[in-house]
């Protein structure tokens, strides 16, 4: 009873992480995430890199200081310290194509959990599940391919030769 319910509720999870534009909807996104003009029927994934914002403290002058001839501080410059904030780098969002829900089937996270052990990712049991120790192999394997993320991309699952390529005239 436990196992059908704990079973129902990653099915549930993998349904509502697959974001996807509904074809019948004329390529409007109902609900779900997806970039902009990204075909209907495709599921997405996004990965938000957040801004870098450095604080920045310092002491401003506001008058120098007034001296006699004799060059003695007859009054000394006035400071005031000011804090900014300046942004070195942007947020971003990036974009990446998954598979959809439909694909995400046990036996499917059971080769993606194989293909990650044949290439030393993956050193836990095949339980064909999408678990922590199986999203931190899938991480391990996108991130030198410049993606950052523990989600399954389509192209890297297309790379694990888990999922077809399509062929292009």
């Amino acid at each position: 009873m436990i196992r059908s319910r704990l079973r129902s509720l990653v099915l549930t999870l993998s349904l509502t992480a697959c974001q996807t534009v509904s074809p019948g909807a004329g390529g409007l996104n109902l609900g779900a995430e997806a970039p902009p003009g990204a075909s209907p029927g495709t599921c997405w994934g996004k990965k938000d890199t957040p801004a870098v914002i450095e604080t920045i403290t310092e002491q401003v002058q506001l008058s120098p200081a007034e001296t006699d001839a004799a060059g003695r501080v007859l009054r000394p410059a006035t400071y005031a310290t000011v804090t900014r904030q300046a942004i070195l780098q942007e947020r971003v969002t990036t974009w990446f194509e998954t598979p959809c829900a439909t694909v995400l089937t046990p036996e499917f996270i059971a080769s993606v959990q194989r293909a990650l052990t044949a290439r030393g990712l993956y050193t836990g049991p095949i339980t064909a599940r999408l678990d922590p120790r199986t999203r931190a192999a899938i991480a391990r394997y996108q991130k030198p391919q410049g993606l950052d993320s523990d989600r399954l991309s389509l192209d890297s699952a297309r790379n694990l030769g888990l999922v077809a390529i399509p062929l292009t005239d």
